[in-house]
């Protein structure tokens, strides 16, 4: 509830940007422990890293401007905006698609790389989602139930008004999803299968996250937010390579 953690002089340590770097070296040394058990050549996995979290990053920021069109049409210096504004999907498709284009250059099976690196994502994640708590962004309804969380010096959230913890509910999620996928990954001897879970467990749980949201800018699409959108299609992207797997698997 406060991103502005250090100070020293003209250097600040901010809450948000700690976080999402936990999280990326969280990843990485999970990733990469997992890797050795899978024999998997861990200076691939470095690569795919830099690869995903750069194309992650782009992708996130151009939904982001996707999202708000219509502010930058009445406003185009919101373009200039580079630090804030990143919308969670836009990284996920971006940077899955990123680490395809590097596997495929190298001649290394996507699918297990996929898999081996779709936990780590759910561990930044969680890492990520208390970034956001830290800072007020992506922050929730007006709650008057239990574990209600009220922001005093934020720049995102309203402050003085009892919030839905939304932030912290992702993360637990987040981190629960890295868990629940990493158990399934050591009964798993099909790739691509941990990557379709992934896309499916995340799709479900954001779709009803959203519900509980109660930032305005995020977007919609008819009746559902942005987000809630495209997670029926990454939900039903996820079904389908497990039913495309289960079928190639019969054969």
């Amino acid at each position: 509830m406060k991103n502005d953690l250090l100070t020293i002089g003209s250097f600040t340590v901010h809450g948000y940007g700690l976080m999402i770097g936990i999280g990326i070296i969280a990843a990485y040394w999970a990733a990469d422990f997992r890797a050795k058990r899978y024999h998997l050549d861990p200076d691939h996995l470095f690569w795919i890293l830099i690869w995903g979290v750069g194309g992650g990053l782009l992708g996130a920021k151009l939904l982001y401007y996707i999202t708000i069109w219509r502010e930058i049409l009445a406003d185009p210096s919101r373009l200039l905006d580079v630090t804030g504004g990143f919308v969670v999907y836009g990284g996920i498709i971006a940077g899955i698609a990123a680490g395809y284009v590097y596997c495929r250059a190298r001649k290394i099976s996507f699918l297990r790389y996929l898999d081996l690196v779709a936990p780590s994502v759910a561990l930044a994640q969680g890492f990520g989602r208390i970034g956001c708590f830290l800072a007020g962004c992506c922050y929730g309804m007006e709650w008057s139930g239990p574990c209600a969380v009220t922001f005093t010096e934020s720049h995102y959230a309203p402050n003085g008004i009892p919030l839905f913890p939304s932030q912290l509910v992702s993360s637990g999620l987040d981190f629960l999803h890295f868990f629940l996928l990493c158990f399934l990954a050591r009964r798993n001897r099909e790739p691509g299968r941990i990557g379709a879970f992934y896309l499916l467990f995340y799709s479900a749980g954001r779709f009803c996250i959203e519900f509980f949201r109660g930032d305005l800018e995020r977007g919609q699409v008819g009746s559902l937010s942005t987000s809630q959108f495209i997670s029926l299609f990454t939900a039903a992207v996820g079904l389908g390579i497990l039913f495309f797997l289960g079928r190639r698997r019969k054969v």
